[in-house]
């Protein structure tokens, strides 16, 4: 199933739906002419918050000293897409799965355009910042000190 984004517009009076991104043009070109297709829709997320996400836990991954930790394979390295996983589990965005062997593991939720909508991506947002004064920081800043860094790093300020 392929994805294509529309934005409906007015001609003539008539509501119209025309492809509005380069990777939605050129799909649209892919579909002959008077076939009829069927289509899901939902009302994308706003990306730039979407990055501001992306940009607290990188913030957050740089500032985060895990220790001195030894394990009987050697001496672990941080791993960004691992912290990402643990801060959405941390900010109650998971899953419990049963495994093969019977035992349960804790996955972290998706943070995908079509797994939540603007609300719940802004409440991840808020908890997110809540784990990282928790687990990185120790409340040696702001929640608010926190996102005004965040918008220095993305240049929104």
């Amino acid at each position: 199933m392929a994805k294509i984004r529309l934005q409906k517009m007015d001609i003539n009076g008539n509501s119209v739906f025309a492809p509005c991104t380069p990777e939605s043009i050129e799909l649209a070109k892919t579909i002959p002419l008077g076939k009829e297709i069927d289509i899901e829709y939902s009302f994308p997320r706003n990306t730039q918050f979407h990055k501001k996400w992306f940009a607290l836990l990188k913030i957050g991954y740089d500032n985060w000293a895990p220790g001195e930790i030894n394990s009987q394979y050697g001496t672990p390295e941080k791993n960004f897409e691992r912290f990402r996983k643990d801060v959405t589990i941390l900010a109650g965005y998971y899953s419990i799965v049963v495994r093969l062997d019977g035992t349960t593991r804790v996955e972290a939720d998706s943070v995908s355009f079509g797994s939540m909508d603007e609300s719940q991506f802004s409440e991840l947002y808020s908890k997110t910042i809540d784990v990282l004064l928790r687990r990185v920081y120790d409340s040696s800043i702001s929640a608010e000190q926190l996102d005004e860094l965040v918008d220095k790093f993305m240049g929104f300020v």
